[in-house]
């Protein structure tokens, strides 16, 4: 059994990876602003992840840290999620946990060795600061010092609230290049997203990798 922070943990993702975990029998503290629809089986903490000394404390003893929060800045002059990377970064390695984030789709390749979805000319112009502030988080931590220990998962291109899906346990695992299936989609339920992010936590399969997941 791990000690595990969720950051975000009301959200879309970070809920179902919560609610994944205490299933499996681990200890989660719960970040977000205010308790709401988080699973009650878990402890609440209500703070900034930009609050230095509020981090600090939530994570001590902590073997896991997972950001499942926006990456781009709420509004201009406002911080974003990469401003907060140096402080996770130094809490983890201090207290030896692992780092994790709920990652995007948008910087995975088309193709091997091909552009990444975030290039494309059809991608979502509303989603790009999105994609781009998390393609950033990817490339701070694969330029990072050997002493962290992390992992970048990436959900497929139809992934949200929008497109909940069902929890089926089956699904795939790549590395840097989008999944599809094949009629050309990519896709993956909330609940199945969660089974393959805490399935990492325990099993440490991919150290310090991005990978992806979808049908």
């Amino acid at each position: 059994m791990s000690t595990v922070i969720v950051f975000g943990a009301t959200g879309y993702a970070g809920g179902r990876i919560t609610t994944e975990l205490l299933d499996r029998g681990h200890r989660v503290t719960g970040v977000a602003r205010n308790r709401g629809a988080l699973d009650e089986r878990a402890t609440f903490a209500q703070g900034s992840i930009h609050d230095a000394d509020f981090v600090r404390e939530t994570t001590r003893g902590a073997d896991h840290v997972v950001v499942a929060l926006p990456a781009a800045a709420p509004e201009a002059g406002s911080p974003g999620l990469i401003d907060a990377l140096p402080l996770l970064t130094d809490v983890a390695t201090t207290e030896g946990a692992r780092l994790s984030f709920v990652g995007g789709a948008g910087s995975l390749q088309v193709g091997e060795g091909g552009p990444t979805v975030v290039s494309q000319p059809d991608f979502n112009p509303e989603y790009r600061p999105e994609a781009l502030a998390h393609s950033e988080i990817l490339q701070s931590l694969r330029a990072g010092g050997p002493d962290l220990d992390w992992f970048y998962l990436s959900p497929a291109a139809e992934f949200g609230a929008w497109v909940p899906g069902e929890r089926t346990g089956t699904f795939r695992l790549g590395g840097d290049v989008l999944l599809t299936d094949a009629e050309g989609g990519s896709t993956i339920s909330g609940d199945d997203y969660a089974i393959a992010y805490v399935d990492e936590i325990e099993s440490g399969a991919h150290p310090r990798r991005r990978f992806t997941v979808a049908y």
